[in-house]
């Protein structure tokens, strides 16, 4: 009899250690747990799983382990309060730009089927049949994909030219539409920006078959040669004018040069009256 209870109660004692010792070294919270917490709720919080992660705490989980996953999703910055800006890229130990973006679409539409799509009703759909059913292949499907993700409505399709417009007043630079779209027409541009191109047909990306639309850039340099103030950047390796906003005064020459008018004003600030006209 007696042979069983100190059998029983030497199992207890090494029980009882083997507790106390996972007690004493194993950590009560998992690791970066709280980095991980206070990182989320710097985070917008809409839990939208645009970034490829689980949530704005499974997207703070992967940052930490790789800070510069911050760059490649603008989600983070569309709360668009700088003090709070500030604080993630202390938390990630990296600085971050926080100038204010807005959407900014490169494509001025209108361009013609090629054939009838009867798909899905989707940008992502027609876009898996030859890339898509428009003369452009650069062209935006006008399905309206963007304006589904959109968290502020901001977005909708002109249903004339059949292309994405970006409502810069409600626009708060979130990436998401950017994110969204398969051809890439949506670029994130500083809010300062003055002159916008709407057109992204690169002659390097020519794809047999396809050609641009009337309204496409012809890569003439017209504008680039009537900017007087150095505001127009030559890309020679896409073939199409980039802006200096804190260049450009607005002198719209860029916009009275373009044969196919695929230069327009798309800035927030009083514009000369000749720019409305």
């Amino acid at each position: 009899m007696l042979v069983p209870i100190l059998v029983i109660t030497a199992i207890g004692l090494v029980c009882g250690v083997a507790i106390y010792i996972c007690y004493v070294f194993i950590p009560t919270r998992v690791k970066g747990i709280d980095e991980t917490l206070n990182l989320a709720g710097l985070l917008p919080g809409r839990n939208c799983g645009a970034c490829g992660y689980p949530g704005c705490f499974g997207y703070a989980q992967a940052l930490i382990g790789k800070p510069e996953l911050i760059k490649n999703f603008a989600c983070a910055l569309s709360i668009n309060d700088t003090e709070r800006i500030a604080k993630i890229g202390e938390a990630l130990g990296l600085s971050i730009d926080a100038a204010p973006k807005k959407a900014l679409p490169h494509c001025g539409g209108n361009s013609e089927e090629v054939y009838n799509y009867s798909g899905v009703n989707s940008c992502r759909g027609a876009a898996q049949l030859l890339s898509g059913n428009r003369k452009c292949p650069f062209a935006c499907l006008g399905l309206g994909d963007c304006v589904a993700v959109c968290p502020e409505g901001a977005i909708s399709i002109d249903p004339e030219k059949k292309v994405a417009v970006v409502d810069w007043t409600k626009c708060t630079g979130c990436g998401l539409c950017a994110k969204e779209c398969l051809i890439g027409i949506l670029e994130l541009v500083s809010d300062k920006t003055k002159i916008g191109h709407t057109c992204m047909y690169f002659p390097l990306r020519n794809i047999p078959g396809r050609e641009r639309c009337e309204l496409g850039c012809t890569h003439c340099m017209r504008c680039f040669r009537a900017c007087e103030s150095g505001a127009i950047i030559w890309n020679k390796e896409k073939g199409i004018p980039e802006f200096d906003e804190s260049k450009c005064i607005l002198c719209l020459k860029c916009i009275e040069e373009c044969p196919t008018k695929c230069i327009e004003v798309v800035t927030l600030e009083k514009v000369p009256e000749k720019a409305t006209a």
